[in-house]
């Protein structure tokens, strides 16, 4: 059998080798309820805060300013909580975030081909009544890097509005950067966030374990009540391992930012200049890569092969030890079609052409050449096939 290549970490990230071996002493040999009263347990809640301190210290704040969550659909969630009234979004937003604005009255912001926001329809749709403003920082399925500093100007611009007409509606503004930790240099301030969504699961750490950072003076209420853990925000015994992990991962992502994103830059140019080489025969239409590279994640490389069935290619790639998906996992575990791609303009033809390709630490170099080579093979294929089934 072929070596695997994984091309998927949009989905989901292998745990750090280092990041395994923290946790490890938390599950047996530290195993203590971090609530629990005597010596042991209070060291065990002591680390708990120094990692929640660590995750918070990447983002550029406070442990006290993050509410430990299951993972980033739970965050959503509880941030939504934040509203009462009209909430803005955008129709590229992960499904958590959509259908968490649907149990709101909402607004759709448009974006352009790349899915970059249109900050003139923004302008337009930020209206006196809405309440919340939900845009990610980086999309999960094209790798567009949002202008979220930008936004935020808007959103203040807005609140000093209300203040001179006497309107006491609340304005806060929440991203989900589920996609970006282990790619950007975040900062909460810089970005002007009053919310913001984090998931260990893909950026090295462990699934099941997420993070919601909490301004001063936003007010939540919880989604699940109980021994009120969290601040009351999150009720449950503390999952200390994943938080372990989460921290350490975070960590590890914010010290190698720029070797990263150097080595992504580097991988994502091979793979796109092997598979645009498609273009030299006439005979084959030149594969379309779908958003903006100047705004894009380093290690996104979205693709379009008019004409052909994405989910075929995937499967004769998976023979071949090479796997990758057509966009978000939630949304091909539902077996429909990606509203991302839908909502940038894309024919059905072109979504149903559409491969996610996404890099991450467990690549090298030569894998990508071997990958981009095998893809390309698969593609040519796949054209020949129907070419002579129209014969």
């Amino acid at each position: 059998m072929n070596p695997q290549i994984y091309l998927d970490h949009a989905a989901a990230t292998p745990v750090s080798p280092k990041a395994l071996a923290a946790m490890q002493p938390y599950f047996s040999e530290f195993f203590y309820n971090p609530s629990a009263p005597y010596l042991p347990a209070k060291r065990v809640r002591e680390a708990y805060e120094m990692a929640k301190d660590t995750i918070a210290h990447v983002i550029g704040t406070k442990g006290v300013d993050l509410v430990i969550t299951s993972g980033a659909t739970e965050s959503i969630n509880l941030a939504f909580t934040s509203c009462l009234g009209k909430v803005l979004t955008l129709p590229i937003e992960h499904a958590a975030v959509l259908e968490a604005a649907k149990l709101h009255d909402y607004d759709l912001i448009k974006v352009n081909r790349a899915g970059l926001v249109d900050l003139t329809d923004f302008r337009q749709k930020l209206t006196p009544d809405v309440e919340l403003v939900s845009v990610s920082l980086a999309n999960n399925e094209l790798g567009t890097i949002q202008p979220l500093a930008e936004i935020a100007e808007i959103i203040r611009a807005e609140r000093q509005s209300r203040l001179r007409n006497d309107n006491s509606t609340p304005l806060y503004f929440h991203s989900d950067a589920s996609q970006a930790l282990n790619l950007l240099d975040i900062n909460v301030a810089r970005l002007g966030v009053d919310l913001l969504t984090l998931n260990a699961a893909k950026c090295g750490g462990p699934k099941g374990v997420g993070a919601l950072y909490l301004a001063h003076g936003v007010k939540l209420s919880p989604v699940a009540v109980g021994g009120g853990q969290e601040r009351g925000l999150r009720s449950g015994t503390e999952n200390v391992p994943g938080v372990i992990g989460f921290a350490t991962a975070a960590s590890e992502a914010k010290a190698h930012l720029a070797g990263s994103r150097k080595k992504y830059q580097e991988m994502t140019k091979v793979l796109r200049t092997e598979l645009a080489n498609l273009a030299d025969f006439s005979h084959f239409p030149a594969p379309v890569f779908l958003g903006n590279p100047k705004h894009q994640l380093a290690n996104f490389a979205p693709v379009c092969f008019p004409g052909l069935d994405a989910e075929r290619l995937i499967y004769k790639l998976e023979q071949q030890g090479i796997y990758l998906s057509t966009g978000a996992a939630c949304a091909a575990n539902k077996g429909s079609k990606s509203h991302v791609l839908a909502a940038i303009g894309l024919s059905d033809p072109e979504i149903a052409g559409s491969l996610r390709i996404s890099l991450g630490s467990t690549n090298t170099l030569g894998q990508i050449k071997r990958a981009a080579l095998t893809i390309r093979e698969a593609v040519e294929q796949e054209y020949r096939r129907l070419a002579k089934a129209t014969l």
